[in-house]
């Protein structure tokens, strides 16, 4: 079956189970779920009960695809992602972007937990995401050669749609909540990097790092979806002063965090 048999199945099979006329596509990364409590959820759906979407195998990404409203504005979220390290094909990780456009998505918001690199930068703290650098070793568009997907060579100018992040600034302005902007380094992971790892990686141009996130933001630009994106800091990279960090703190500090980000989130939604 091919790529665009498997997305019609798709979303004619979601469509049937309610999920239509959203406006808003949201992304939940690691330990980020809070927004769920702040949407008013009309469905739920595990992702295991999609046709030809993967299952989610990371401890705390709950594996739900949920439609509902945010102050008032119809919304898609997954309540977590897809990463490349579980072993999943790229385009089978980007597959639910494609879904939610095709569902009829205006704006996709996204987040996630990094590892912060720049030493403005604490846990806890966030990351409106300016650029990107993608150290991934592979594409989610290697293959797709049809115009039904979009342009093969897509332009990065400028992933990021500005007027999102100019939201994002406001709100989080509003609550009186530290943002950074900068830029994210995309890397396959699972593991988290070595002492020198984070030193390439800084001396790169990277203000923080995850495993995540990019794939999406490549196909969105491909397909003409306006995508911004935070990251939440939830350990410190020095490589001088490089402490060992366990999965269960990055959790813990990424709740504390998921609240404001939810907010934050939840306050750009009402205006989309």
């Amino acid at each position: 079956m091919t790529l665009q048999q498997q997305l019609a199945e798709t979303v004619r099979f979601l469509r049937g189970q309610g999920f239509e006329g959203a406006r808003v596509g949201v992304v939940l990364g690691t330990g980020l779920g809070d927004l769920v409590r702040i949407m008013d959820v009309q469905k739920s759906i595990a992702y295991n009960d999609i046709p030809h979407f993967p299952e989610s195998t990371v401890e705390s990404h709950k594996g739900q695809l949920l439609f509902g409203r945010i102050n008032g504005t119809p919304v898609i979220a997954m309540q977590g992602r897809f990463h490349f390290y579980e072993g999943y094909p790229m385009q089978q990780i980007t597959f639910p972007i494609r879904v939610m456009h095709a569902l009829g998505i205006q704006r996709l918001l996204l987040s996630n937990a990094a590892g912060g690199m720049n030493p403005a930068y604490g846990k806890g703290d966030l990351m409106l995401l300016d650029d990107h650098i993608n150290l991934q070793p592979e594409n989610p568009l290697r293959g797709l050669n049809s115009p039904d997907f979009g342009p093969r060579f897509p332009d990065m100018n400028q992933p990021y749609h500005p007027a999102l992040g100019q939201l994002i600034k406001a709100a989080a302005a509003a609550r009186n909540a530290t943002l950074h902007e900068g830029v994210y380094v995309a890397v396959m992971g699972p593991n988290l990097e070595t002492r020198a790892e984070y030193r390439f990686l800084r001396m790169i141009g990277a203000d923080v790092v995850g495993m995540s996130t990019v794939p999406e933001v490549i196909v969105a630009n491909q397909i003409g979806l306006p995508c911004a994106a935070v990251s939440v800091i939830t350990d410190e990279c020095d490589p001088d002063n490089l402490q060992p960090v366990s999965f269960a703190e990055i959790l813990e500090v990424a709740g504390k965090a998921d609240k404001v980000l939810s907010s934050i989130f939840a306050d750009v939604i009402g205006q989309l």
